[in-house]
Formats: C-alpha cells, sequence, structure tokens
C-alpha cells in the first residue's frame, strides 16, 4: 500500500462507502497500524466478498483527521486511539458477523 495524502484518502474511502449506497452511520472507521489486524481479526471484516477498504496516509495526523472527518460525514467510529505509527485508515460495513 502506498500512502497518500489525507484528502486524497477521505476521498477514496468516501466514493467506496457511496458505492455500497446505504446509510453513512451502518459503516464504521477507524484507524491502526497494522489495518490488517485490526480489520480481520479484532472487528472480525471476512477478507472476501465484503464492503471494506483500507488506505495508507503519510503520518498519524493524517490519519487522525481522516478517522474525524469520516465520523463528520455520519460512520460510527471512536477517535483518539492509536500513537505515531498509527497511519492506516479503515472502513467497513457493520453486520451481524463484525465487531461492531
Amino acid at each position: 500500500m502506498v500512502a497518500q495524502n489525507a484528502q486524497i484518502v477521505y476521498d477514496e474511502i468516501v466514493a467506496h462507502i457511496n458505492k455500497q449506497g446505504g446509510a453513512k452511520n451502518n459503516w464504521y472507521a477507524g484507524i491502526a497500524s497494522d489495518w490488517e489486524d485490526r480489520l480481520f481479526n479484532d472487528h472480525n471484516v471476512p477478507k472476501k466478498d465484503y464492503w471494506w477498504i483500507s488506505r495508507q496516509c503519510y503520518n498519524d495526523d493524517d490519519s487522525r483527521a481522516v478517522e474525524k472527518s469520516l465520523i463528520d460525514f455520519g460512520c460510527d467510529g471512536g477517535s483518539s486511539g492509536g500513537d505515531n505509527t498509527t497511519i492506516y485508515v479503515y472502513a467497513y460495513l457493520k453486520s451481524s458477523v463484525t465487531n461492531p
């Protein structure tokens, strides 16, 4: 995965969410230093045939800004987690198999 600026990361994630077409609050957005572990293990998101997306920011300030913007956009999620290695932003469609 190649690092991108915060606006591109935000735009790509929002486009993916809009492509799914459901309510924004049915999506969870977060940040992580290991997006695969966070997405597939902590949140139990299926790897295949499921609505999820992950993007890399240049730094943790950018990832936090994107996360806040996605929450302001209407996604579920929390803020202020992670550390200076938390450069990935992810989002997924919540369902009965995910946590939450």
